[in-house]
């Protein structure tokens, strides 16, 4: 065993030193698996092995029919690589077509073209979208929202391979803390503070919310939330907090006992975004609970929906259009090797309308 392990670390020190002295140089073809085989006495399998780690390092690239070659500098390669591939989870969320605008705006602008996927926000999806792009060479970027980034991820993996060679990513909206990657979001955690202060503010005390409990962005917004009320002396209990995956925040009414049992001892409510507030009033109003005069509510997003609610939302705003600009800056930023590609996190600001009152005295 001993003996396997050395030869399998010669081959691999025999093949980098080939390259770092130029006797195999960019887009070059390293000897067939069988020369290597031959040369060291060890088997397929550890030639494979050995080809494989340096081809998670980014060092050489196989093409399958081919054989294995030496990646080409990055810069030398640019000219090849201009596409930028941008990652998604919905398509028809009403948050992404105005973020991928800015996101295109700015690249266009550059000469880059743009290959946008959409994970469905499934683990297999995304994993198939990983996989091609690892298997790609003229990917020069990418722009990704993760996938149920608020729960452990099995593709983890597969962002580190993309990261080993050398290829930039920037995360939008969300991101995962394993991965040392920039990321441009919402602040995520002031806008829920700034959210909840504003209840506060006119008077409420008793105040739950309802969140995803799926991705980064609910489990930030829940420290915002904790933050203010903590901030402000109000006890924070679970009987007020509604937690959802994001299927049921389309389907609220898959939660509707639940929720109703538990806004029965609240006067406000924040929500994860205006999608959830819209389903909200709609159901309060059918129990006959009034907003703002018996619940108010808050929310995320400043969507159309919150125009088009039963009773106008009180909302902040997401960036989106502005937010997918500055993430293609920074993965240009990225690419072009400067320093400081840095994360972003937008502030926002209450839009008021119809769904939060004054509460002079509670319940």
């Amino acid at each position: 065993m001993e003996d396997k392990q050395t030869k399998y670390g010669d081959l691999i020190h025999y093949l980098e030193n080939l390259i770092t002295e130029g006797n195999l140089k960019a887009g070059d073809k390293l000897p067939s698996e069988n020369e290597l085989t031959e040369l060291f006495g060890i088997s397929r399998q550890t030639v494979r092995k050995a080809i494989g780690l340096l081809e998670e390092q980014g060092t050489v690239r196989r093409v399958r029919g081919s054989g294995t070659y030496v990646s080409f500098d990055r810069k030398e390669n640019l000219e090849h690589r201009n596409r930028i591939a941008v990652v998604t989870t919905y398509v028809e969320s009403y948050i992404f077509p105005k973020t991928i605008q800015g996101i295109e705006k700015i690249l266009f602008e550059r000469g880059y073209s743009v290959q946008i996927s959409f994970t469905n926000n499934t683990l297999e999806r995304e994993k198939n979208v990983l996989t091609d792009l690892i298997s790609r060479d003229d990917v020069a970027g990418i722009i990704v929202e993760g996938t149920k980034s608020g729960l452990p991820n099995p593709n983890l993996y597969l962002y580190r391979q993309l990261m080993n060679r050398k290829i930039p990513i920037v995360f939008i909206n969300t991101y995962y803390p394993e991965l040392d990657v920039p990321h441009v979001s919402l602040n995520d955690v002031k806008t829920a503070e700034t959210a909840v202060n504003y209840l506060i503010g006119k008077g409420h005390e008793n105040i739950g919310a309802i969140l995803k409990l799926d991705d980064g962005q609910g489990r930030l917004r829940y420290l915002g939330y904790l933050k203010a009320m903590e901030a402000a002396g109000l006890q924070v209990t679970d009987s007020r907090m509604v937690w959802i995956d994001t299927d049921e925040s389309k389907q609220l009414n898959y939660c509707r006992d639940k929720i109703l049992n538990r806004v029965e001892e609240c006067s406000a409510l924040f929500c994860y975004n205006d999608q959830i507030a819209f389903q909200l009033i709609r159901m309060l109003t059918e129990r006959g609970i009034r907003v703002p005069e018996d619940v108010s509510v808050i929310s995320v997003d400043d969507s159309d929906l919150a125009l088009h609610s039963e009773v106008q939302i009180t909302s902040l705003p997401h960036p989106k259009e502005k937010l997918g600009a500055k993430a293609a800056e920074v993965l240009l930023d990225m690419i072009e090797g400067k320093k400081g590609a840095n994360t972003v996190e937008f502030d926002t600001r209450i839009v008021e309308r119809q769904s939060v009152s004054e509460r002079v005295q509670q319940r």
